[in-house]
């Protein structure tokens, strides 16, 4: 493998990555500064303060200052490290998107390798299969399931499993009473189980359909029929000719979804009361804490950039079809 290109290649996405912070940041930030939402009334909250008092602190989160030297005031703290303190939490943004990513990194984690790897099953299964009634209920799950939404297959399967048969807890990662440090590997993954099948249903279906058609589409190309004329059959024929030609389009889709399991993670945390970064993105915007809901908007930006990345990576770098047409052009 080439390094160089590798090193060239990463500083590229590097260097998008910065051009994309700041363009989201400055949008998101401008979009913010035109809307209702007060800050500082956000932190008061209920309480009674003087009309001086009020101008202190609108001078101190400096509110009053014009809208570009809000933008430039806000970009070089970004540029330190700096995101603000959570209005909510009364703690630096930082340490609660850490806390609470950290959380949520094990849930979307498993949710999306059961989704890579069930989906990936069911496709081959299905496209191995195709016209039989395994493929017809493949393809009917998939279909009821890919547009249903997250949120309502979540409460579903919260009230089956949690509430009615009491298999699982109805929410929360930890047990009342104990803190994160105090809690058994058992208790933990007791509490991931629910939450993660049922983040993981959804990409199941996308993974299967796509994974069956490309399948369908390989067993009809030239090779494919010369495999046969030699007396290959079966599933020998699909693990040599077939698998190694669809592992690579699946594997790229399953890095691009990273954008869908975010967006799913915050309706599941949601439900199941999970205190993830999800959880904490649609508290923020409830509440109105400004520069955690910005902070969460950047640390997605972040997410979703990293699993399109690694989606070029590997087909840029892995893909031996793309390797010899970057070498010919040389």
């Amino acid at each position: 493998m080439n390094y160089k290109k590798i090193f060239k290649f990463l500083g590229f996405k590097f260097g998008t990555l910065i051009i994309l912070l700041i363009a989201v940041s400055t949008i998101s930030f401008i979009l913010v500064e035109i809307s209702p939402i007060d800050p500082v009334r956000t932190y008061i909250g209920e309480m009674s303060v003087s009309q001086e008092k009020l101008t202190n602190l609108n001078e101190y989160w400096g509110v009053d200052q014009p809208l570009h030297v809000k933008v430039v005031n806000w970009l070089g703290n970004l540029a330190n490290g700096n995101l603000g303190t959570s209005l909510i939490y009364r703690t630096p943004v930082t340490e609660v998107i850490g806390e609470r990513f950290s959380a949520s990194f094990m849930l979307m984690f498993t949710s999306w390798l059961l989704s890579g790897i069930l989906g990936f099953f069911l496709g081959v299964l299905a496209g191995f299969k195709r016209g039989s009634w395994i493929d017809k209920g493949v393809k009917i799950y998939s279909y009821i399931i890919y547009s249903t939404p997250v949120f309502w297959i979540a409460l579903i399967l919260l009230m089956i499993f949690s509430v009615q048969l009491g298999w699982f807890p109805t929410g929360l990662a930890v047990p009342i009473g104990k803190t994160a440090g105090n809690v058994t590997f058992v208790e933990w993954l007791h509490r991931l189980i629910l939450p993660a099948f049922t983040l993981s249903i959804t990409g199941i279906a996308q993974i299967a359909l796509f994974t069956r058609s490309k399948l369908v589409e390989v067993s009809s190309l030239d090779y494919f029929f010369f495999a046969k004329a030699r007396g290959e059959k079966g599933w020998s024929l699909i693990k040599r000719h077939g698998i190694r030609n669809i592992l690579l389009p699946a594997v790229t889709l399953q890095f691009l979804s990273f954008s869908e399991l975010f967006g799913g993670t915050i309706l599941v945390e949601q439900v199941f009361s999970y205190p993830g970064i999800g959880q904490a993105a649609v508290t923020a915007g409830l509440q109105s804490d400004i520069p955690l809901l910005l902070g969460i908007v950047l640390i997605s930006t972040i997410f979703v950039f990293c699993g399109n990345s690694m989606a070029d990576l590997i087909y840029k770098f892995v893909d031996p079809r793309i390797r010899e047409s970057e070498a010919n052009e040389f």
